[in-house]
């Protein structure tokens, strides 16, 4: 994911401005610091990858736990989480030793820079998931959704999905035009939000308030893990292109 070209960078370490000797021969601690820093971002990109994998497969199981309700693989998720909350600590300690270490500027920073907000944000689709596992733990052995609702549930999983499918494709591989597609997924769900609505203000809904809270709170879930996806989404297109993209959610 992380990649740059010998000639995108200034030689680490030196200031740029400033009048430092000029260096006829190349300093082979120039080349280190740069495989070293090189190194740093593999890294990152791949705990990246492994979280986003993971966060989609909390998803998953959480969606078939709440249209099951299936206790066993709705703990399973919420013990999975703190997985997923120690590879972001892992890449936030790895991000901050490279600063630290490489004092990275410009594009570089760029790179370090979006790898933390990338997985800040992978962080929060892996607590949403749990909230759906909870959602349906507390609801258990009842399940947590009517059957006039598991339809639209089933369709926003999906997309989520497929978002979810997407990011850990794009982390391993950036590209600019399909990260910023992802905001056309997200669109998808907010439809699909509206339409659970339609469904639970209906005069005839018959199962009552705390259903229906239930209903919201979970269509939320939902909403909210596509619009981290679309928040990734934009920082792939930062990444890609050096220009921001004004949609973070």
């Amino acid at each position: 994911m992380f990649t740059f070209k010998q000639s995108d960078r200034p030689s680490v370490g030196t200031n740029q401005g400033h009048a430092l000797p000029k260096r006829h021969d190349p300093d082979p601690r120039d080349d280190n610091m740069r495989e070293e820093f090189q190194a740093d971002l593999n890294e990152v990109s791949r705990l990246l990858v492994t979280m986003a994998e993971a966060v989609r497969a909390a998803l998953r199981k959480a969606t078939s736990a709440l249209l099951t309700a299936d206790l066993k693989a709705a703990e399973s998720v919420i013990e999975q989480d703190i997985q997923i909350d120690k590879i972001y600590s892992q890449v936030e300690s790895k991000v901050a030793d490279t600063i630290a270490r490489q004092a990275p500027v410009a594009g570089d920073l760029r790179m370090v820079i979006t790898a933390l907000h990338i997985s800040a944000d992978l962080e929060r689709m892996g607590d949403l998931a749990e909230h759906v596992a909870k959602t349906a733990r507390r609801r258990h052995p009842s399940p947590a959704v009517p059957a006039e609702l598991r339809p639209v549930f089933k369709d926003m999983a999906e997309v989520a999905d497929q978002m979810a499918e997407k990011i850990a494709t794009l982390l391993a591989k950036p590209d600019a035009e399909q990260a910023a597609a992802l905001e056309g997924a997200d669109d998808a769900m907010d439809d699909l939000e509206r339409r659970l609505f339609q469904v639970m203000l209906d005069d005839d809904w018959p199962y009552g308030a705390e259903t229906a809270i239930d209903g919201a709170l979970l269509g939320r879930f939902y909403e909210r893990y596509a619009d981290h996806a679309v928040n990734i989404g934009g920082q792939l297109v930062f990444l890609v292109t050096g220009e921001p993209v004004d949609n973070q959610n």
